[in-house]
Order: structure tokens, then C-alpha cells, then sequence
């Protein structure tokens, strides 16, 4: 009889939570794409300040600001003290105001589990957690000083914060299971120690002096060929031992420390993740605060979700689908390259705000396949109709047919130019296509006056052969036939090409470059708009003075616009 109340209890809260899933991850070609209500989805997002929506007349003025941007996303934090200010006592008036504002004003929410750890401290834990050192005890440094972070090594810990984002995430499911309007939740935000590279309190250093978990060494052993660089030579440097404790198979050093930490973090954080999946089955993912500067672990957050630890996050929290980078550093390119792997694809759930954000949203989704980018704070952005941001979002809006239809076929190039890196060649077939920065037209002035230039880039799709198109801001591309020498330069050069036939590879296919005496020219250039169908919509044609008499194809910078372009041969 028990049993059969048990079984009837559970199918009771099966029931109570089962909706139809609105948004999933989903593999095409080499991309992971996005699926929200049956279509792919590019996020054009934004993250509010952290304190933006902790009350709701914010909430209510910020949101329409929002879609004058033309934003199509934005990520909110959910603060653990105010949904639990006492114990056991909910309150979930902010989350609700953020999905009523969010469906008024057409965007769809991805929500930041502020709980337990937000940039390593504990600082949105409940004044009530924070109080009961004793119950919830804090991580310790090497010198035993008390941290205001929450030691991940406490089974009370856990169950304080799994029992509060159960709660909400169940609210969630209510609330959200017919609109379908949270398509993603970040759990917990940028986690990592500070000061040291791992807790040093007696349950961490009993951790630490025990075996490495039978589960990671044989998930390193399974995976050797295809273990990240970092964690390959580590674990190498120790000879590839099978067993030992987390020195022995690692090493003494802060490296292995922080590869001990990011396991335990991993594992706390799995656990959320089983209970997000049980409830409200929507894609997860934890963001990193990134190792820059060259700082060590402890000096920057040691153990979080980081490229060279992704391993040990994949084995740790299979549920979670992909660690993301938070972006504030110099050097944006070599940022992204290094989070889109073969095992992660790559969004952007926190970049600087600035002009440049809407270039790099191009070159990420020509260049990535990304899932898609928010700028921190965006509510400070302006929402001017010629605001770099608002006119970028606009145009990727009108491509994402496109952009989807085409991502992960290797057929895509991102575009991203400055003051020290203003060209690129593409290497397409018998084609030679040269991409700069619009500021290196010899007659700009701009080139030369002393300013700094703002970003530059787009995407550049080919749609067929003979058949190109460019989208974004600040660019100039020019097309020529490649010679049979010009081909073998490229080749040594490193300079790079479409791929053939999808594989994602950049190839230079020299048997296929025969000059012949052949000569490429540019039919017509046309200013298009992207119809919901993915079909182009003529404007206007550009084969005067906006070509330079069939010279390139250009977009100027303060411009964003979408350029159909038709090639044609002569001799």
C-alpha cells in the first residue's frame, strides 16, 4: 500500500511539472545550434547589471528600453536571499515580474542562479545561510583564515541551495511550462576560489590526500586522444599514472590544486543540474571568470568552468552543455577560439559593453557557429535607432534564417578587423578574397588622423559559386582569380579558405586554382533585406561610387548593412 502511494505521489508531481520542451540543443554539420519553439535561434542578448532587477519598478522601466534595442534576449539574475529571505519562506514576485515583462515586450529570458557562489563569494546567500557558519561552514585558506565563500565540501551547503533552486526552478515550470519563455539557466555565476587555489579546510584536505575518483581517471584514460592540450601534459608530466591520489597522478603544484577544486565545484554543480533536468528540462551552463593577465589560480577564480579544465568539467557535470566565457579582457578572438571546441560550442553570456559589440556578434556567428553574445549591463546601451549594438542586432535578426540555415556546413566566414589586425584572405576554390577594415581605403582620412579606429567586420556567406553575401559594418572585400602561384603563397602563408563539402576544415584546393587567363569581376552589388523565408528582398543596387566602379564590395563604418553579390568571369 506504500508503495502504491508513493508511485501515486510521484506520477502526481510527473504530471504537475510535464510541459511541452520550448528550447533544446540540437547538432548540425559541426555547429550545436539552439532550438526555441521548433526553430534555430541566434541569443542577440543582453545581461542586466546585478542589481537591476532586484525590484520590480526596474524591472517594469528596464524591459521596454530592452526591445527598442532590439535585443531578442535578455539574461536576469535570480538572487537566492531575496527568493528565500527567511528559512523555508519563499517569494518569487521578481521572477514572475520578469516573465510578465518579458512576454509584453517580446524577449525571451535566460536566468543566472545568483546562489550559493556569484564571482566566487557567497555575497547573494541568504543573511540567515551566512549567519550559520557552523551549519554552513566556509571554505578556509592555506593559513586557516575563514573565506566568504561556502565550502563545497559541506552536504549542508548543498542541500540549502539545491532545496531553494528546487523550489524556484518548480515555480519555473509552473509559471513558464505554456509560454516557453526561459529557454536557458545559468547555474550558480563565475565559481572559483580566490586567495588560494583550492579550500584548505579539513574536509578539503581529506579530499585532497584521498585517491582521484575511479570515475575521472577512467574518463581520462577513455579520452586521452582528445583530452585538451593543458590537461594532457599534466596529467603526463606524472607519466599517465592510472591511480594515486590527486598529487601523485598531477603533481604538486597550484595546477593541480585547481584541477582538484574544479572536480569538486563540477560535482556540487552536476547535482543542481540533475534537479534542473528533473523539473524543468531546459539547456544549462555555468560561466567562467577567465584566467587573464597572467594571474594563477587563486589570483584569478582557480577551479571554475575554464577552457583548460574542460575536461574535468565534462566528466564532473556531464549535465551541464557547455561552459561559457565571460569577456572583458584584450584580444577578443583568441578568447573565443579557445571556448569554441570540438566538445563545446560557444556563447557569450558576458562581454564589455561597448560600440565594438555588435562586429563581434558577426564574427562569432560567421566564424563560430555561436549560439549567440550579451553585453553586461546592457541597460546602461543606448536604444537610438544608429546605435552600433541596435543596428548590428537589427541586421543578424533579419539573417538568422540565413545564418541558421547555413551554420556548421563550413561555408561562412566572421570578419573582425582594427588598427593591428586590418586583413584577411580567403582562399574559395579559383578565388582570392581579400577582407579589410574600411579604414584602409587609401582616401579615408581616418586611416591616417591619429584616431582609434572602431571595430570593423561581418559575415561573409557564400550562397553559391560566383555568389557571396556580406553582411556587417566597416569593411571592404575584394575578389580576384587565383593564380596557380598565388595558391602556393597562400599555402605557406597559413592563409585560409572555405571548407569542401563541409568537413570544417579551411583547405586550399590547388588542383581545382588553373588562372587560365580568366578574370573576375563583380556583376552587381545589391543592398538586400532577408524576408522571415530566408529568401532577399532588393533594395537598392551599388555599382556606382559604393563599389568603386566594380572595384570591392564596402560597407562603411557607421553603417550596418546586408550586400547581395554576383561575380562574373572574363578574359
Amino acid at each position: 500500500m506504500k508503495r502504491l502511494i508513493l508511485l501515486l505521489i510521484l506520477c502526481s508531481l510527473a504530471a504537475k511539472y510535464t510541459f511541452a520542451q520550448r528550447s533544446s540543443l540540437q547538432k548540425q554539420g559541426t555547429a550545436t545550434q539552439l532550438v526555441v519553439d521548433g526553430k534555430p535561434f541566434l541569443i542577440l542578448g543582453g545581461e542586466l547589471g546585478n542589481s537591476s532587477a532586484a525590484c520590480v519598478q526596474d524591472i517594469e522601466r528596464i524591459f521596454p528600453k530592452l526591445q527598442r534595442m532590439g535585443l531578442n534576449t535578455v539574461l536576469v539574475p535570480a538572487y537566492w536571499d531575496l527568493i528565500e529571505p527567511a528559512e523555508g519562506n519563499f517569494d518569487f514576485t521578481l521572477t514572475d515580474k520578469v516573465l510578465q515583462q518579458a512576454r509584453k515586450n517580446d524577449l525571451k529570458v535566460i536566468f543566472l542562479w545568483f546562489g550559493v557562489w556569484k564571482n566566487s563569494m557567497s555575497c547573494y546567500a541568504p543573511l540567515w545561510f551566512k549567519e550559520n557558519y557552523k551549519k554552513y561552514p566556509r571554505a578556509y585558506t592555506q593559513s586557516g583564515k575563514p573565506l566568504e565563500i561556502a565550502s563545497a565540501f559541506s552536504e549542508a551547503v548543498f542541500e540549502a541551495d539545491n532545496r531553494a533552486f528546487s523550489k524556484w526552478m518548480q515555480h519555473i515550470a509552473t509559471a513558464d511550462k505554456e509560454e516557453g519563455t526561459v529557454i536557458m539557466i545559468q547555474i550558480e555565476n563565475e565559481i572559483g576560489m580566490l586567495e588560494n587555489a583550492r579550500d584548505y579546510s579539513r574536509e578539503a584536505s581529506k579530499a585532497f590526500n584521498a585517491p582521484v575518483p575511479a570515475e575521472f581517471m577512467n574518463y581520462l584514460q577513455a579520452n586521452k586522444n582528445t583530452l585538451h592540450p593543458q590537461m594532457l601534459e599534466k596529467w603526463g608530466s606524472q607519466g599517465y599514472k592510472k591511480q594515486g591520489n590527486w598529487q601523485e597522478v598531477f603533481g604538486a603544484d597550484l595546477y593541480t590544486d585547481e584541477i582538484f577544486m574544479a572536480w569538486h565545484y563540477a560535482r556540487f554543480v552536476e547535482r543542481l543540474a540533475q534537479t534542473a533536468r528533473s523539473i524543468y528540462n531546459v539547456p544549462l551552463y555555468v560561466n567562467a571568470a577567465m584566467n587573464s593577465r597572467g594571474r594563477k589560480p587563486g589570483e584569478y577564480p582557480s577551479a571554475g568552468p575554464l577552457a583548460h579544465l574542460i575536461d574535468v568539467w565534462h566528466c564532473g557535470a556531464p549535465g551541464i552543455d557547455l561552459l561559457a566565457p565571460d569577456l572583458y579582457d584584450n584580444g577578443f578572438t583568441g578568447w573565443v577560439a579557445k571556448y569554441k571546441l570540438h566538445n563545446n560550442p560557444l556563447f557569450i553570456p558576458e562581454i564589455r559593453l561597448s560600440d565594438n559589440d555588435g562586429v563581434r556578434a558577426f564574427y562569432i556567428f560567421g566564424e563560430h557557429d555561436a549560439l549567440g553574445i550579451s553585453p553586461f549591463s546592457i541597460e546602461d546601451g543606448s536604444d537610438a535607432a544608429n546605435a552600433p549594438l541596435v543596428q548590428s542586432y537589427a541586421k543578424l535578426k533579419e539573417l538568422m534564417p540565413l545564418i541558421t540555415k547555413y551554420q556548421g556546413k563550413g561555408v561562412m566566414k566572421g570578419l573582425l578587423f582594427d588598427q593591428e589586425n586590418k586583413e584577411r584572405i580567403i582562399i574559395d576554390e579559383d578565388l582570392t578574397i581579400t577582407c579589410r577594415h574600411n579604414f584602409t581605403l587609401p582616401w579615408d582620412p581616418r586611416a591616417t588622423n591619429g584616431s582609434v579606429w572602431p571595430e570593423g567586420g561581418g559575415i561573409l556567406l557564400k550562397l553559391a559559386r560566383n555568389e557571396y553575401l556580406v553582411a556587417g559594418s566597416g569593411l571592404v572585400v575584394e575578389f580576384a582569380k587565383t593564380t596557380e602561384k598565388k595558391a602556393a603563397e597562400a599555402k605557406t602563408l597559413g592563409e585560409d579558405g572555405f571548407a569542401q563539402k563541409g568537413d570544417g576544415t579551411d583547405k586550399v584546393k590547388n588542383d581545382k586554382m588553373k588562372w587560365q587567363g580568366a578574370r573576375c569581376g563583380i556583376g552587381s552589388v545589391d543592398e538586400v533585406q532577408v524576408m522571415e523565408d530566408g529568401s532577399l528582398g532588393y533594395i537598392r543596387r551599388l555599382n556606382g561610387d559604393q563599389d568603386h566602379q566594380g572595384r570591392h564590395v564596402r560597407i562603411s563604418v557607421g553603417e550596418c548593412s546586408i550586400l547581395h553579390v554576383k561575380l562574373y568571369e572574363y578574359k
